[in-house]
């Protein structure tokens, strides 16, 4: 009879370890491929001004031609212009690596939000107890719990304080 019980339990609990390792599985699955869409949509922007050149000018016609031009550099002008803002003007100040290679990409260069929300203006105190709300899994988001899982309380702490002085970097920025 014990023989029997000890079976089963050894059973249940063979069957338990299987489902566990299978449930472990998809989550890493999961990561895996939010990693990958996270690689997929990293965007390199060059913010070089192009100039247009035109040499076939013929100089009857040099007026026209130069208003076109200023015309035309005043439209790449503009197009730079929006390109920025969308992204978050890159020079606005310094951020770090830790950032950007994790947080940018979402919550933009500068913190004011792509597709994850802006961050200026949050407390070091807030920011750090999001972050190990995500990293327990206390607070659910597939994205910040991948990329937070490998992170140790030193660097959490370094985000939280960096991300807390964006709103004092932004201000200093727009105040030039």
């Amino acid at each position: 009879m014990i023989r029997h019980v000890i079976a089963a339990i050894a059973t249940l609990l063979a069957l338990w370890a299987s489902y566990y390792m299978y449930s472990l599985d998809k989550t890493v699955h999961k990561l895996q491929e939010i990693h990958r869409v996270i690689k997929a949509s990293e965007i390199k922007v060059q913010l070089k001004k192009p100039t247009i050149v035109r040499e076939d000018v013929q100089t009857d016609n040099k007026a026209a031609a130069e208003k076109q031009l200023k015309a035309k550099n005043k439209e790449l002008d503009k197009k730079l212009e929006a390109l920025k803002n969308k992204a978050g003007n890159i020079a606005a100040f310094k951020v770090s690596k830790l950032y950007k290679q994790n947080c940018s990409s979402c919550h933009g260069v500068n913190g004011r939000g792509i597709i994850g929300p802006s961050l200026v203006g949050k407390s070091k105190e807030f920011i750090l107890k999001q972050l190990k709300d995500f990293k327990s899994g206390k607070r659910r988001n597939y994205v910040m719990y991948g990329l937070l899982q490998k992170m140790d309380d030193e660097k959490l702490n370094n985000l939280a304080t960096e991300i807390s002085t964006f709103k004092e970097k932004w201000d200093k920025y727009n105040n030039k």
